[in-house]
């Protein structure tokens, strides 16, 4: 018999609403990146998942004005239970091997197939999830942290590093992906920080962007460490670069846990 222990475990650790999203008045959004968009998998007892989406769970992370991470608000959706939210579904994404192995990164298209397929008609826009947001996770904060030099080399006036830390697992096919969507002739002469497996370099607007992907925690986590050299400390670029790099990260699969300011 099929189960389904990743919607149990959602089950677990939602909060079930009286499904926020119906009559939920609709605003127009202030200009921010979209929503990440999750399916939770059927599987057979403890064995590898099925393949099959049974819900969907939607996710954004609140910012600090440096763009480092300050929380996380998420819903989540089942057939049977409708929306509901609640945080520790949001840390069992992350922390849960066995929900961990159920959730897989999605686009919104697949999310909003997935939806309909499952009965619950045209998935709401993006100002209306937001607006069903119900239990946020504040993360903790701390002064930036030092890594590497404090002082912009002369042109810049700043010098930013973040670090991008990711959930679950790559396969080697993924992770040369990354290396061919980012490569450049510079990266083969280069300098490579140690344990790199994937690199890239942007200049956008005057400001330089460099990062490097490896492994952290003894294998059993992935970071994005980013360093941003910046003409003003109001520079427009760091957000969405950010966000681009982290979106291709979770197109491969990963899970992003949090952004982190090192410098």
């Amino acid at each position: 018999m099929l189960t389904a222990p990743g919607v149990a475990l959602l089950a677990t650790v939602a909060v079930v609403t009286a499904d926020p999203l119906r009559a939920v008045p609709v605003e127009v959004a202030a200009q921010r990146p979209p929503l990440d968009y999750y399916l939770v998998l059927a599987r057979r007892g403890h064995s590898e998942s099925t393949g099959v989406a049974e819900g969907i769970v939607v996710e954004e992370f609140t910012r600090h004005r440096d763009f480092s991470t300050s929380g996380l608000d998420s819903v989540g959706w089942t057939p049977k239970a409708g929306w509901w939210s609640s945080a520790s579904l949001s840390r069992g994404l992350r922390t849960d091997p066995e929900l961990l192995a159920c959730v897989v990164p999605v686009p919104r298209g697949e999310a909003e197939d997935v939806y309909r397929r499952l009965g619950g008609g045209r998935l709401p826009d993006e100002a209306a999830l937001r607006a069903s947001f119900g239990v946020h996770q504040p993360f903790a904060t701390a002064a930036p942290l030092r890594l590497g030099p404090a002082q912009a080399p002369a042109g810049f006036s700043e010098r930013r590093v973040y670090r991008v830390l990711f959930a679950k697992d790559l396969r080697e096919d993924q992770v040369e992906d990354l290396r061919t969507i980012w490569w450049t002739a510079e990266l083969d002469t280069g300098p490579r920080a140690p344990g790199s497996v994937a690199a890239g370099h942007l200049e956008r607007g005057g400001d330089l962007f460099t990062w490097d992907l490896r492994r952290v925690g003894n294998g059993l986590a992935w970071c994005l460490d980013v360093t941003a050299l910046l003409t003003t400390d109001a520079s427009p670029e760091v957000g969405p670069t950010l966000y681009e790099l982290t979106k291709a990260v979770r197109q491969r699969g990963l899970i992003p846990v949090t952004t982190e300011r090192f410098a």
